[in-house]
């Protein structure tokens, strides 16, 4: 079986009698997957799926592990369950390594406030269990009068079906050896449940079938007799797949033909959903068969009957999630199928995958923009809010290249349609949002009113998402959205201003200062705000101020004898003390004072490095160890000793080979954030850079986005990179 990061089965599994124990990895996976192996024992046992006490069980596993995971993490340690079954009761024992941690009063747990979103766990466990408690052994346990009745089939076979996908995909280091052997003395059993007569069940067989890797000529049989004998909608979708995968299966058997034949044939299937099973089937085998079938694809993804793949196994998922296992077929940048989406239709449901889909595609690509723009501008009139928000939120994303529609997009200021998510986020601030993207000054009076609120749908923190071949529909935080607005920065200092005085908590006054050190010297009016938080006790106030003091650089005289105290005080922030006071007052002898202290203890550490480039020449008496680190193995801290040292120097031999490695990959369309600071520095060194000129000069032609984040940051990533790639262009041609 496979050790992949889902669980942890590096112990043994023991089920002596009626009782469950396992460990599993302290992660939400690893407790997802000790829900489903809890809730399959008591149903075994008699407990039923779906009965008031099975419900009632997994509601209280669910939120013991949760505990686990969220509140005695302990990073390489797992959480344990047992599970104990007697004829009278259940006992469910979560046993973590955080015993420090354990819950302040297991007699009545603490309630949160009225609008807590969180923290009502174990009250529900109180409510629920017969008795509940922790022990420094056990940190939560729990038992209820045990009840009986029926069967763990499906939920079960769902289980083995995760763990045979699982065991074909990750690397063969992580799959128990013991694995292919228990599959193979497993598949008949698996083979006899297609024939039994509840569907669900005849569905995670066919699912589970067509995630193994055994050979077509011992599945393919039983598959094809079930597939002439089945009438569920739903199963015979799983089976079309199941078919589609066990012929690919060497060997085949004498049945390989006449499947590929049948498969070939369901193309012409009366059903839409048959239809778009069989491209899903033979697609493996006919990569080009896909864009060749378009317009079926089109048809069955936009007809009605697209909600029954909720029902099936194998993808179980509803029209966004079709649309996105179905454009994965077809690759490259082409809108085709993006814009056939993005056609009018009754279900609103459609309208906003089709948005997503587009989403998807334009943050992979560019050139799909000019063909998609306008089918995203005429869905910011479409009856829904959310359809618009997503709209606004994709022409955000854009930015400059939507700019030409900044007159419809400024029509939705005033649109107060919400999204149904918890920070209900309005189709207003995603117009705002956009607006700010094309530097559009009618955004400003909207956000300015966003900042006196106390809530809006503005992201609280900054979020980052992963890249991928779909997009996250969601807004920046406000301090984000003002921050790229530096030639209005005029009109949003006083409301900037204004927040720093009375911010909430420290994470707003620090994204306050963030957007004043972003804005440089048009941020002169704020000194007088900051100077007083210098004096203030919390690191992370007053070296938020430092920074954006440091920003502005004109800070007066005022703020020099408050840094020079916190430079000579020492600790861990003396370094960034020092660099304020020579940003402010350009005196550079506190700042080479406190950066001598991490040389002579480990080197320097990357704002060090960031530091002493800007100290120039003033370092020149740390050329030497700034040379060896040119060569260190760390892409960051190449990419600052370099830069470092040619500001400090002006020496190029050794900086921009150093540099050219960072970006090197830049060229075969792989992006990586240290590769637009690398890409800078080279700009600031000039002609001297042309053999990285000579590397990266196709690369702002790249039809793919240059990013390593999802949502609006990869869609910023990607513009910073090619305005810096064009500026580097520029310098040396």
């Amino acid at each position: 079986m496979t050790t992949s990061p889902t669980a942890s089965h590096k112990s043994a599994r023991q089920h002596t009698g009626h009782e469950f124990v396992m460990r599993f990895t302290s992660t939400p996976r690893g407790a997802h997957l000790a829900g489903l192996l809890v809730g399959a024992r008591p149903d075994a046992r008699g407990i039923p799926y779906r009965s008031p006490a099975h419900d009632t069980l997994t509601l209280i596993v669910g939120k013991l592990c949760a505990n686990a995971v969220q509140h005695g993490h302990v990073p390489g340690r797992d959480f344990r369950v047992r599970l104990t079954l007697t004829a009278e009761v259940i006992r469910i024992e979560v046993t973590d390594t955080r015993t420090e941690r354990r819950p302040a009063d297991t007699r009545r747990p603490t309630t949160p406030p009225p609008d807590s979103e969180t923290g009502r766990g174990l009250l529900l466990v109180e409510h629920l269990a017969t008795r509940w408690g922790a022990t420094p052994r056990t940190r939560f346990c729990c038992a209820w009068p045990r009840h009986r009745t029926c069967r763990a089939v499906a939920r079960l076979l769902e289980l083995v079906s995760r763990l045979a996908f699982e065991a074909v995909r990750v690397a063969e280091k992580w799959v128990d050896p013991g694995w292919p052997s228990a599959w193979e003395r497993a598949l008949p059993e698996v083979l006899v449940l297609l024939d039994v007569p509840d569907p669900e069940i005849r569905r995670v067989a066919a699912d589970v079938i067509g995630s193994c890797r055994s050979p077509g000529e011992l599945t393919l049989p039983a598959l094809l007799r079930r597939w002439q004998a089945e009438d569920d909608p739903a199963t015979r979708l799983d089976l079309v797949l199941a078919l589609g995968h066990a012929v690919l299966q060497e060997p085949a058997g004498e049945h390989g033909p006449g499947v590929r034949t049948l498969l070939r044939g369901l193309l012409d299937a009366p059903e839409a959903q048959v239809r778009l099973a069989a491209v899903h089937a033979i697609a493996p085998a006919d990569p080009a068969l896909p864009a060749q079938q378009l317009g079926l694809l089109l048809e069955a993804v936009r007809d009605p009957s697209v909600e029954l793949w909720q029902h099936t196994s194998t993808v179980e998922t509803g029209v966004q999630g079709v649309h996105h296992w179905t454009a994965a077929l077809l690759t490259g940048p082409s809108p085709a199928f993006s814009l056939g989406l993005l056609e009018d239709h009754p279900d609103v449901e459609q309208r906003i995958g089709g948005l997503a889909r587009a989403g998807g595609l334009l943050a992979q690509w560019h050139s799909p923009t000019t063909a998609l723009l306008p089918r995203l501008v005429a869905r910011l009139d479409d009856p829904a809010a959310e359809v618009r928000f997503r709209a606004a939120e994709l022409l955000a994303c854009l930015g400059p290249e939507a700019s030409a529609h900044a007159d419809e997009v400024a029509a939705r200021i005033g649109d107060t349609g919400a999204r149904t998510t918890r920070k209900r986020e309005t189709v207003a601030e995603a117009a705002l949002w956009a607006l700010a993207r094309m530097n559009d000054p009618r955004c400003v009076p909207g956000l300015i009113d966003a900042a006196a609120h106390l809530t809006s749908g503005f992201a609280s923190n900054s979020a980052h998402f992963p890249s991928a071949d779909w997009h996250y529909a969601v807004l920046p935080g406000l301090h984000e959205v003002v921050g790229h607005l530096p030639d209005h920065a005029g009109l949003l200092l006083p409301m900037v201003c204004d927040r720093l005085d009375t911010a909430p908590d420290d994470h707003v006054l620090s994204s306050c200062c963030q957007v004043l050190a972003g804005w440089g010297p048009a941020a002169e009016g704020a000194v007088p705000h900051l100077l007083g938080l210098l004096e203030n006790d919390k690191d992370q106030i007053w070296t938020s101020a430092a920074k954006a003091l440091s920003g502005i650089s004109s800070a007066g005289t005022e703020a020099l004898e408050p840094l020079l105290a916190r430079s000579a005080a020492g600790g861990a922030h003396a370094e960034l003390a020092a660099w304020a006071y020579w940003k402010v007052g350009r005196e550079p002898g506190p700042a080479l004072d406190a950066l001598g202290r991490p040389v002579a203890e480990s080197g320097f550490p990357r704002p060090s490095l960031q530091m002493l480039a800007d100290l120039g020449s003033h370092a020149g008496h740390h050329a030497d160890r700034l040379r060896t680190m040119t060569s260190d193995t760390e892409p960051w801290t190449r990419v600052e000793a370099a830069h470092a040292l040619w500001a400090v120097t002006g020496d190029t031999e050794s900086t921009v080979p150093a540099l050219i490695t960072a970006v090197r990959e830049l060229a075969e369309g792989t992006w990586l954030p240290v590769m637009l600071p690398a890409v800078r520095y080279l700009t600031r060194i000039g002609p001297a850079a042309l053999p990285a000129v000579e590397l990266v000069r196709g690369a702002p032609a790249r039809d793919q986005r240059l990013r390593s984040s999802g949502g609006w940051r990869g869609f910023v990533q990607d513009e910073s990179m090619r305005t810096a790639l064009r500026e580097l262009l520029a310098a040396c041609d």
